[in-house]
């Protein structure tokens, strides 16, 4: 097996023969000029000069050598009770007809498509379909409010929009079609055609003239081949909150985003061709781009589409059905969906009904992994449990355990060791290097390795303010964290979660952590909140796990003597609220900023990703009972 070290190394020393070799798996239509161009403005970019289509080597290329009866998707909803297999043949001719459908409203390369669409193998023929035109698509997560449509398409000013006609909750059918409408007639943009996939859960009224039905124009469709385009054009638009409201749209490009995908399936995750990779995400998220249609497929793997969730669906036994019944051998999924499944079932009885021998992983990403999650993982699954940290400025990893390459001794709370290149720099707020230990700002040496987003769409500038200008050569994660001695990272929260109480830095992530450790915490999360004396106070905000039965303020004493035990009287902790839930935005992600304005009673726009607005009430309202959310 290869040598990290020396892999990293050369990574670094030597990008154009390490990104070079990486780019010979695929298939190229024309070679690149040159593997990295560093004199590219507003960042360096990779494998210019060189053509290619990214749907042709996710799909066409597996057909292409033998392997077109293998299955490529395996589409899984426990919410309507179907399952559907697509082989790689299958797939093609999926995509090459609704390629068609869309040359015929007009989409050529270059064009955007927006996809607002559920958890359904249409979203991935979609995706596919876009990118085998040399079009760029921009998904949006289905069901995102109709304002926040409206900004985005008119950001990307699509030709043509894919919708359904509806997505399923476990308690809800979610009908799209009237936010669809009503994001059109806000937005200056309009797109000339929209195709509507029709559902049998809700009816989707189509407008004369503008909305046609997905299987009418697939059934009329000329299969189509696939366009090349440069290397350096963009695949996709994929918008992520910014700070000012106004969502940033991260642009991925063609070549250098299957060269590192793909690289990344047999180094980081350790699969190959006809493994079955399951990614339980959401395609309008970063994850599903990467890891549940262009990653695996690229790879030659089976893909698991699976509509549902980790509990009540029907229960939290899910995802154990889905990874015996269909062979998974690789998970990946957010830490806070095993939260939900460990409060259900804390001891797995659930795990013990499945043979899960084809599991060989489980990858965690998208917030930072409580050790206690993770102890509790291991503890149940007896599978490796890795922790990654990545963004989806980046697409993958930026640090990880590379199961494919060396596995590492796995330290609960730390994603491991950077990947190959990324030259991930400690440094303080004056651009200084940071000695081990000490937390300071995480950035990335630049060049970002392929992949990274080399701008944000239409607007140079703002990628430039919002990631480039604080350090001079180097990129701003927002993330801020140390590295150890043995050159482990450790991501500890968000550069403005990082609370400041008297002068002392002091980090959420590692009181999370003392919280989340206590027998009686099914989650938690830690804000600072504005204090008169000490600048900001660290208030924990706890849910209980199912079946805990005693009285807060015993729980919460406990908590406080936790803290000061483990971290010491200079967190000042003293502020505990028992809650529900946690709000979190339909990603999993916990909206801490949001609960801070609450909590300092500051006006706060309510996240179009948030699950469910009627959480932030709850929280004002355990905030407000002790003494805090009074603008």
């Amino acid at each position: 097996m290869a040598n990290y070290e020396a892999l990293y190394r050369e990574s670094l020393n030597d990008p154009d023969k390490f990104w070079g070799e990486a780019a010979a798996a695929l298939h190229w239509e024309k070679p690149w000029d040159k593997v990295l161009d560093s004199d590219a403005r507003p960042a360096p970019r990779w494998f210019t000069g060189g053509r290619i289509n990214t749907c042709y080597n996710a799909v066409d290329r597996h057909v292409a050598a033998g392997r077109g009866a293998q299955a490529a998707l395996i589409y899984d909803s426990p919410v309507t009770g179907q399952q559907r297999t697509y082989t790689y043949d299958d797939l093609k001719n999926e995509v090459a007809a609704f390629a068609g459908a869309l040359r015929a409203q007009g989409v050529n390369a270059g064009d955007r498509v927006l996809i607002y669409m559920p958890m359904i193998p249409e979203a991935a023929i979609a995706m596919l379909a876009t990118a085998r035109l040399g079009a760029v698509h921009s998904v949006v997560f289905g069901g995102f409010a109709a304002n926040e449509l409206a900004t985005r398409i008119n950001d990307a000013k699509p030709k043509v929009i894919v919708s359904a006609s509806c997505g399923i909750e476990p308690n809800r059918v979610v009908v799209y079609k009237p936010l669809l409408d009503a994001a059109i007639d806000q937005s200056v943009h309009k797109p000339s055609a929209c195709i509507i996939k029709a559902r049998p859960q809700a009816e989707a009224p189509l407008v004369a003239g503008r909305d046609l039905d997905w299987d009418a124009v697939v059934a009329e469709a000329q299969p189509t081949e696939c366009v090349a385009v440069e290397a350096t054009d963009p695949l996709y638009i994929l918008y992520t909150s910014g700070t000012t409201g106004q969502p940033k749209g991260v642009v991925r490009d063609n070549g250098g985003h299957a060269v590192a995908i793909h690289w990344t399936m047999k180094n980081v995750y350790n699969v190959k061709a006809g493994d079955v990779y399951w990614a339980a995400s959401d395609v309008g998220w970063v994850v599903g781009h990467s890891y549940i249609v262009y990653g695996p497929l690229l790879a030659g793997c089976t893909t698991i589409m699976y509509e549902g969730k980790p509990v009540g669906t029907p229960d939290p036994g899910a995802f154990w059905r889905v990874i015996s019944e269909h062979g998974v051998k690789v998970l990946f999924t957010a830490p806070t969906a095993f939260r939900a499944i460990k409060k259900e079932d804390p001891n797995g009885d659930h795990l013990k009904k499945y043979d899960l021998s084809c599991m060989d992983a489980l990858f965690l990403a998208g917030e930072r992994c409580d050790p206690d999650t993770l102890f509790w993982a291991r503890d149940k699954l007896q599978k490796p449990v890795v922790d990654h940290w990545w963004q989806t400025e980046t697409g993958w990893a930026i640090a990880s355990n590379p199961l494919g390459i060396e596995p590492m001794e796995i330290k609960p709370g730390s994603p491991t060791v950077a990947m190959p290149g990324y030259d991930v720099r400690i440094l303080s707020e004056e651009g200084d290097e940071m000695p081990d230990g000490e937390m300071g700002n995480i950035v990335i040496k630049l060049p970002m390795p392929p992949s990274c987003l080399p701008t944000l769409w239409g607007n140079d500038q703002r990628f430039i303010d919002s990631y480039l200008s604080k350090y001079k050569g180097y990129y701003l994660t927002g993330d801020a964290g140390y590295r150890d001695a043995d050159g482990y990272l450790w991501i500890m929260s968000r550069t403005d979660d990082v609370i400041n109480v008297a002068g002392h830095r002091l980090s959420t992530g590692a009181m999370e952590e003392v919280l989340a450790g206590h027998p009686d915490v099914a989650e938690c999360a830690v804000i600072g909140v504005a204090d008169a004396l000490k600048g900001q106070m660290p208030l924990g905000l706890i849910v209980l796990k199912a079946g805990v039965n005693r009285d807060d303020k015993d729980v919460a004493s406990e908590l406080v003597k936790r803290v000061r035990d483990q971290i010491g009287p200079v967190a000042a902790f003293k502020l505990v609220g028992v809650v529900k839930r946690l709000p979190k935005t339909r990603s999993g992600k916990i909206l801490r900023g949001t609960m801070v304005k609450i909590a300092d009673g500051e006006s706060y726009k309510v996240p179009a990703t948030i699950d469910d607005p009627v959480i932030l009430d709850e929280i004002r309202g355990t905030l407000q009972a002790m003494g805090y959310a009074r603008g």
